[in-house]
């Protein structure tokens, strides 16, 4: 299927006064290089948690908030939702620019079955732009992908968990672990047992994330992850990119506020605040912060 907005700069139409707090708290991005600049105008910031990583999670949704089309269509993922937009590819290449490690379940791996979680997978002509951005920041060549996944269901083959220069952690449970360290796993790849039940908790995946040294985290999903994360307050910010297109059918979805699996009980909910709104053609690309 052919791109929508191939090529066309996310423009900002509206901006809070400060998205980032600067008063003495670190942050991770700024001014990008001129190949980015020309796609994404102004900076990109994300303020830094000084006790544990900042967490950050980016969705693409359609008007009617469907994120993801759910086990009726399993090979389906965020392309089908944002109608295979471009500028929904650039976006995200840019979180995963200034991430440390990008955090997945092993559903969302599953469903992207010939995917990386890497900037140069969404955007191969700026893969050079990119690699000069992560270096002139401090980082690393590629983020880390983290997959989370209780029962260790996972082929280590994929291609996204198999490229030798992406490292790879998999946050599983002690019987995960046993299943995955009977296969022959690539040298990239290491697992990690941090559970001592039959789940993943969200603590435990942001604790491991922080000893690998990250200071900023992506959750790319699925939305069950994302609730479970949101669930446990470690969400700081939301980047949203709402696709001009209504699924309008009775299927098995998956929408942000209705999140499979995770109970919102009082007072679990998160209140946020819209901190920045742009525009690629009928995309509209919103940035919410979570309050403390």
């Amino acid at each position: 299927m052919t791109s929508r907005s191939e090529g066309l700069p996310l423009e900002p139409l509206w901006q809070a006064p400060e998205t980032v707090a600067t008063d003495g708290v670190e942050a991770r991005g700024g001014l990008m290089p001129p190949a980015l600049a020309e796609r994404f105008p102004g900076d990109l910031a994300v303020g830094l948690v000084p006790e544990r990583p900042t967490v950050i999670a980016n969705f693409v949704s359609s008007v009617d908030g469907v994120v993801a089309l759910g086990p009726s269509e399993p090979a389906a993922g965020g392309g089908e939702i944002s109608g295979f937009s471009e500028s929904d590819r650039f976006m995200m290449a840019l979180l995963r620019g200034i991430a440390d490690v990008v955090i997945v379940g092993a559903g969302t791996v599953r469903v992207g079955s010939r995917h990386e979680w890497t900037p140069r997978r969404v955007q191969p002509a700026l893969a050079e732009a990119f690699a000069a951005w992560r270096e002139e920041l401090g980082l690393s060549a590629q983020p880390t992908t983290i997959v989370v996944t209780a029962s260790g269901n996972l082929d280590p083959a994929h291609p996204g968990l198999s490229a030798s220069d992406v490292p790879v952690i998999v946050a599983t449970t002690p019987a995960g672990a046993a299943r995955l360290n009977s296969r022959p796993l690539p040298a990239n790849m290491k697992v990690e047992a941090i559970s001592c039940g039959d789940r993943v908790p969200a603590g435990a995946i942001l604790e491991l994330a922080q000893r690998t040294g990250a200071r900023l985290a992506l959750c790319e999903g699925g939305p069950h992850l994302f609730g479970e994360l949101l669930a446990a307050r470690l969400v700081d910010e939301l980047f949203l990119t709402l696709a001009p297109q209504v699924i309008g059918r009775d299927a098995n979805l998956h929408r942000l506020a209705l999140v499979e699996g995770t109970s919102f009980g009082e007072g679990r909910g998160r209140w946020s605040k819209l901190t920045a709104v742009r525009r690629a053609g009928d995309d509209l690309f919103l940035r919410y912060r979570f309050e403390p």
